[in-house]
């Protein structure tokens, strides 16, 4: 791998992101496709790479699980893929996805707009009165959970559940290896399941009470679907929801907190994003580039095939480094730069082809208001130069988790 940016590898050594992840520190894989023998999978980092594979799912499968091992602890995950959009294929996928753009429609999104308003104005009235706030705890993480909590119908209030959760999921720094039998990747594996299965659980009990109890909400419309002439199990709508919940927040949370930290890091930029706010859009999309918040999604050949000029064999796992991708400079100019007002900007971050993400608007309606408020009301929002930013510990994913700033 070649440096190709000493500021953006000073960052990264200042912040202290997880080594894995090259690309933050302004490296270059030697391939775009590469086979490593230490964690038994390819890793593909190519731009034009991960267009092919994501838009071809006959050939590059979501359903990983199928190639994973039982004894790596994640092999064990199949009740809880059920009805789970993410590690379906079609026609499954087909029939699930009608359900979330049936949810997720234009004018539906569009209309959330006020309330999204609502919440980031009382967020900051009740973070900004001590003249500094903590980004995330305060904003970034309570905004998206609450938007979707009253989506699904479950408890706003039952944030700190979710959030005990879902951080259980994502608590580990180190690389999923197929080789790796060791008790840390046991352990850490046997937890994410218990903290996935935890919220399957809290999910279940809400589907019971919709069963006899309809409401007006997502929970409720999912109870009473029907594809294809059949209602969806329990559990297919327990691990809807789980889906629709953890992606429906993460990417916002991390998006918010991560082009707060771009613009900070550019005064330059900020000034001028202050002044003309028709560029939010496009810095929210370049820090979508520039620290991806899904770092990595997994695929499994279905067949023989050939990619990024190597031969990669069927039943053959495959992590797709998006975030890698997006400083592919093959595809970027000043890929390791954060432009503002890059155009066009194709990146991956919310995936490409069928499996597209469906929460792609709503995130970018929720970053596009809150980044206004935030600019709107505090002028003097700026980082904290003793008190740097944290990052999530596993390299699949890029996002700040504390981001403390004077207001």
């Amino acid at each position: 791998m070649t440096a190709s940016a000493e500021n953006t590898e000073n960052m990264a050594e200042k912040w202290g992101l997880n080594p894995a992840q090259f690309w933050l520190r302004g490296e270059h894989p030697s391939a775009p496709v590469v086979y490593d023998e230490a964690t038994g999978f390819w890793n593909v980092y190519g731009h034009p790479e991960i267009i092919e594979m994501f838009t071809d799912p006959k050939t590059f499968s979501s359903d990983t699980q199928r190639v994973v091992p039982k004894d790596t602890g994640v092999g064990d995950a199949g009740a809880l893929t059920e009805g789970n959009l993410i590690n379906v294929d079609p026609p499954d996928h087909t029939k699930l996805r009608k359900l979330v753009s049936h949810a997720f429609t234009p004018k539906v999104v569009a209309n959330l707009e006020p309330r999204i308003a609502e919440l980031t104005n009382e967020l900051l009235d009740a973070a900004t009165g001590g003249g500094r706030m903590e980004l995330v705890a305060d904003l970034a993480y309570p905004l998206p959970v609450i938007v979707i909590a009253e989506l699904l119908g479950v408890p706003a209030a039952d944030r700190p559940l979710f959030k005990k959760w879902v951080d259980g999921m994502l608590s580990s720094s180190k690389q999923f290896s197929l080789n790796d039998d060791s008790e840390e990747q046991l352990d850490y594996a046997r937890n994410a399941m218990e903290q996935a299965k935890n919220l399957a659980d809290y999910f279940a009990s809400h589907i019971t009470d919709r069963r006899t109890h309809a409401r007006d909400d997502l929970l409720t419309k999912l109870v009473e679907a029907e594809v294809d002439g059949e209602r969806l199990t329990d559990a297919e709508v327990a691990n809807f929801a789980m889906v629709l919940l953890i992606a429906g927040h993460i990417t916002t949370t991390m998006l918010l907190g991560n082009t707060v930290l771009c613009l900070d890091t550019h005064p330059e930029q900020l000034a001028a994003v202050r002044a003309d706010r028709s560029r939010v859009p496009a810095a929210i999309e370049e820090s979508l580039r520039f620290f991806s918040p899904f770092a990595a999604v997994g695929r499994a050949t279905m067949t023989d095939v050939e990619l990024g000029g190597v031969r990669i064999p069927a039943d053959t796992l495959i992590m797709a480094w998006v975030a890698a991708a997006n400083r592919d400079p093959r595809t970027f100019a000043r890929a390791d730069v954060y432009d503002s007002t890059r155009d066009p900007n194709p990146h991956v971050a919310f995936g490409r082809g069928i499996h597209f993400c469906a929460g792609a608007p709503l995130a970018r309606l929720e970053g596009r208001v809150a980044m206004n408020i935030l600019l709107d009301r505090l002028p003097g929002l700026r980082t904290i130069p003793d008190e740097p930013p944290v990052f999530v510990p596993t390299p699949a994913m890029t996002g700040v988790s504390r981001l403390p700033l004077l207001v």
